[in-house]
C-alpha cells in the first residue's frame, strides 16, 4: 500500500483509501476468469433447474402444482436468462456511471483503480451471461421500453449516492440469489459455477458501493437526502421489475395471464424477495435514505 499517501490524508479519506487498498488487493489475489472456469463445453443435464425451485416466481402456487416436470425446469430456465438478461442491462448502466464519476480523478488513487478493476470485472460477468443463455439456447429478454429509456436517463444523470446506490440495490438483491443457486445440486452447473463468480467478485462491488455512498452522503442536508432517497427507490422498482419478464411463461407452454396473476399473488416470493433485501434496507436507513416515499416504491416489488 503507498503508505506515503495515505499518511497525507485526512481521517475519512484516508479510510477510504485504506478500504479501497484492501479491495485492489483481494482482486489481485482472488478473481476467475469466465472462460476457463466454466466448463462450456459439457453437456446439459435435461432435469437440472436453471434455479432453485424455491426461486422460481411460481413456486408454491397452484399453477406449480399443475406443471409437468419438464414445464418447471423449462420455466426456470428462462426465469433465470431473464435475470441475467436484467443483469447485462444494468451492468452496461453500471459501467457507464462508475466512468463518468472517475473521469478525470486522481488515477494514482486506489479507488480510482479500484473503479476501472470493478468496470472490467463487469464486462466479464455480463459476457459470462450472454455466453450461459447462449449455451442454455435461450435468446435475450429485454426490460420494457419504458425501462430502457429511464436506464437511458439514470446512467446519463446519477451521480454520488444516487448512482452508488442504484449499483448496490441490484448487486445485493441478485447476490443472494446466486448464493442459493451456486449450493443447489438440482441447478445447472453452469448456473452453479457463473453465481460462484459473480458472488465472489461481486462482494468487493457492493463493499465498494456501500463505502461510496457513506462518503457522498456525509453532510448532505434532509432535502438532498430526501430526492436521492426517492431516486434509489425508483431505480429499484425499475430493476426488481425486470427481473423476470413476462414471456418466460409463454415460453414454458403456460397460460400468460394466468400465470401473470399468480406469480403476482406469490407470497412465498415475496417472502424470499423481503428477505433478500434486509440488510439492504437496513443499510439505506443508517444513511437516512429510507424515506416513506422510497418505502412506497420498495413496497410494491416485495423489496420491504
Amino acid at each position: 500500500m503507498d503508505t506515503t499517501l495515505g499518511a497525507t490524508l485526512d481521517p475519512a479519506r484516508r479510510t477510504t483509501h485504506d478500504a479501497s487498498q484492501r479491495l485492489l488487493d483481494s482482486s489481485a489475489a482472488l478473481s476467475y476468469d469466465p472462460m476457463t472456469e466454466v466448463d462450456w463445453d459439457a453437456p446439459l443435464d435435461p432435469s437440472h433447474y436453471g434455479l432453485n425451485p424455491e426461486w422460481s416466481t411460481l413456486y408454491g402456487t397452484r399453477l406449480w402444482s399443475e406443471m409437468t416436470e419438464q414445464q418447471r425446469v423449462t420455466l426456470t430456465r428462462h426465469e433465470v436468462a431473464s435475470i441475467m438478461s436484467t443483469g447485462i442491462w444494468f451492468e452496461m448502466i453500471l459501467q457507464q456511471m462508475v466512468l463518468r464519476d472517475q473521469y478525470c480523478a486522481d488515477y494514482s488513487r486506489p479507488d480510482f483503480q479500484f473503479a476501472l478493476t470493478e468496470i472490467a470485472d463487469e464486462c466479464r460477468h455480463s459476457i459470462m451471461f450472454a455466453r450461459a443463455c447462449q449455451k442454455m439456447g435461450i435468446s435475450a429478454y429485454f426490460p420494457t421500453r419504458s425501462s430502457i429509456q429511464l436506464g437511458r436517463g439514470f446512467k446519463s444523470l446519477a451521480t454520488a449516492e444516487v448512482a452508488y446506490g442504484g449499483i448496490l440495490v441490484a448487486e445485493e438483491v441478485l447476490d443472494v440469489m446466486q448464493r442459493d443457486w451456486m449450493r443447489g445440486e438440482q441447478v445447472l452447473p453452469i448456473v452453479r459455477t457463473t453465481s460462484k463468480i459473480h458472488v465472489v467478485e461481486e462482494s468487493r462491488h457492493m463493499k465498494f458501493a456501500r463505502q461510496e455512498m457513506r462518503e457522498r452522503i456525509e453532510g448532505a442536508g434532509p432535502r438532498r437526502r430526501q430526492t436521492s432517497a426517492l431516486v434509489i427507490a425508483v431505480a429499484a422498482h425499475v430493476i426488481v421489475s425486470n427481473m423476470v419478464n413476462e414471456k418466460v411463461y409463454a415460453a414454458a407452454g403456460l397460460d400468460p395471464a394466468r400465470a401473470l396473476a399468480e406469480a403476482g399473488a406469490n407470497e412465498h416470493h415475496k417472502t424470499l424477495m423481503r428477505s433478500s433485501c434486509a440488510h439492504l434496507m437496513e443499510f439505506l436507513d443508517e444513511l437516512g435514505l429510507l424515506t416513506r416515499p422510497a418505502l412506497a416504491f420498495y413496497k410494491r416489488v416485495s423489496m420491504v
